[in-house]
């Protein structure tokens, strides 16, 4: 059976819920606020729950996040390839949610920002992994360029998974130059396509995407409660997706990603495992937190409905 290789970051979310971010220098009162395991572990945690093996590669910290972010992953059997950092706790990202579900993140950094070609050196990933590149990754200098070599090293058979997130915006680092060939799997949200291709429109993104990547590599760009495109170059389809009350969009997109990739490790098209995902998003959007991912079992009720 595939693994999931997740060589982004986890982190802790300091997660809160308010009517409307306050104007510069002002203050409101929140309705509610926890610490929650966040970044890359929702993506992982979606992936194990609707039954992929998942290994996590990145570091994680000496201290109460540290602690917290270890107690997610063996809450959910998730592994650590590494042991704990000495020197730092794992980082922190305090993450607002809108009445209006929009949400806004504010990040720092921790033991996780770090990763050696040592670190990466012991593991040996096996021909039908999947492993998750983030695009928050290429933006650390303790890790980008040892994790790029790393990727680049990998067996063709290997499948390299890659998420730009929202502070990837466009083809042109060096380290995107070297990394694009490589990407098997693209997955990621319409304004993040837009941002990286400049595009005014998704009709235009997806074109664009492909001009930039392999002619192999499946795009998977989510459209909101519209559901997501997925194909290849000119045979791209729309998936619809699920009409639900949404109360908090943090993690849609990574329940999405982690629940596409465990269908695809377990047979299913492209087509069909973006329909799991969007179901598995639409059950996630419903409820409050970061790794709101729904399991098999829940997925599967959705679909019958």
């Amino acid at each position: 059976m595939p693994r999931l290789l997740h060589t982004g970051q986890v982190i802790v979310d300091l997660v809160m819920a308010l009517d409307t971010l306050p104007a510069t220098g002002g203050d409101v009162l929140a309705q509610s606020a926890s610490f929650e395991a966040g970044g890359g572990f929702n993506v992982m945690a979606a992936a194990r729950r609707n039954g992929m093996s998942v290994v996590y590669l990145g570091r994680h910290g000496n201290g109460r996040f540290g602690d917290l972010a270890r107690a997610a992953m063996q809450a959910e059997k998730i592994d650590m390839a590494l042991a704990a950092s000495s020197e730092k706790d794992t980082g922190l990202c305090v993450s607002l949610t809108e009445a209006t579900t929009e949400r806004t993140f504010i990040s720092h950094i921790g033991a996780e920002g770090e990763l050696s070609a040592e670190d990466l050196a012991r593991i040996v990933p096996l021909a039908d992994d999947y492993v998750y590149v983030s695009g928050y990754s290429l933006l650390l200098d303790g890790k980008a360029q040892a994790l790029i070599d790393w990727l680049l090293a990998l067996p063709r058979e290997t499948v390299v998974v890659f998420d730009p997130g929202p502070l990837v915006k466009a083809p042109d680092s060096a380290l995107m130059r070297a990394l694009l060939p490589r990407i098997d799997i693209w997955t990621s949200n319409g304004p993040e396509a837009l941002a990286f291709t400049g595009a005014l429109e998704l009709a235009a993104a997806l074109p664009e995407l492909s001009r930039h990547l392999p002619a192999h590599t499946l795009l998977v760009v989510r459209d909101g409660p519209n559901g997501c495109w997925v194909g290849r170059t000119a045979e791209i389809e729309h998936v619809l997706g699920f009409k639900v009350q949404a109360v908090d969009s943090n993690g849609a997109g990574d329940a999405h990603a982690g629940v596409f990739i465990a269908g695809l490790a377990q047979g299913l098209k492209p087509v069909e495992a973006a329909r799991r995902a969007n179901a598995a998003a639409a059950l996630a959007v419903t409820r409050w937190g970061p790794a709101t991912s729904p399991a098999t079992a829940e997925v599967d009720a959705l679909l019958r409905e």
